[in-house]
């Protein structure tokens, strides 16, 4: 059941970054509904899944603090290791939009193996276990597939660079899922994971593809975007859960 589940995380994926290639005129409004997207998850999903899985071994505040954690590293690497780099010289802006991109890619992609993992081991728990859990994958795999599109595109990327990046998004889950086949993880490792990764898509979606999505473009249509966007996946997760 779990490769089943396997291959429907990566056509939904691949679904999400066609959606975003088709749609690029209105690269702004998907740039908001994505920000919505990449925060709601955070909020909704791996925060609460990083709480529950560590909740025998740390307390709610620690588990919070690595959500921070997560967010100053992503914060390090951008201004630092990719932002610093190239800041200086005008002529690099674009080499510096093409590692921010990277970065932003590489980042959702390392999430979707460990949505994968999360499948994974959720069905080396029980089978109901599993689907819930595949259910809330399967639906923000979706907004992944339009994320990482969105990351490279915004970032001066090709379409040919974004396509390659979305087919490797695609096949995270997948590799993810195979590896537990190899290996069990400890729920609190997995809950330090999800809860770093969720400080790297807050930092993701509200400083990096909000401010994005309404530069030269009317306020008011990407924020609207932006709540539709936390309210999908809000619904969606909760959705999961019943």
């Amino acid at each position: 059941m779990s490769i089943v589940i396997a291959i429907a995380t990566f056509f939904s994926t691949l679904l999400g970054g066609i959606f975003a290639l088709k749609f690029k005129d209105r690269l702004h409004l998907i740039l908001g509904f994505s920000a919505g997207a990449v925060i709601g998850v955070a909020f909704f999903d791996l925060i609460p899944e990083a709480i529950e899985l560590g909740r025998e071994t740390m307390s709610i505040s620690k588990t919070t603090s690595l959500v921070a954690l997560g967010f100053i590293i992503y914060l390090i690497l951008d201004r630092f290791f990719v932002l610093h780099t190239h800041a200086e010289l005008e002529d690099d802006v674009h080499e510096n939009s093409f590692h921010r991109g990277n970065l932003g890619a590489a980042s959702l992609i390392t999430h979707s193996f460990f949505d994968g993992v999360a499948i994974g081991l959720a069905f080396q728990v029980s089978e109901s276990v599993g689907l819930i859990i595949a259910i809330a994958v399967l639906v923000h795999d979706f907004s992944d597939g339009i994320n990482t599109v969105n990351v490279i595109l915004k970032n001066n990327g090709k379409r040919t660079e974004a396509i390659r990046w979305l087919f490797a998004g695609a096949c995270a889950p997948v590799l993810g899922v195979v590896s537990t086949l190899f290996f069990s993880l400890p729920e609190a490792t997995l809950g330090i994971i999800l809860a770093l990764f969720s400080g790297f898509f807050l930092y993701i979606g509200a400083s990096d593809l909000l401010p994005e999505s309404h530069h030269k473009h009317p306020t008011k249509w990407t924020t609207i975007a932006t709540i539709i966007g936390i309210i999908v996946l809000y619904t969606a997760i909760q959705l999961a859960k019943v």
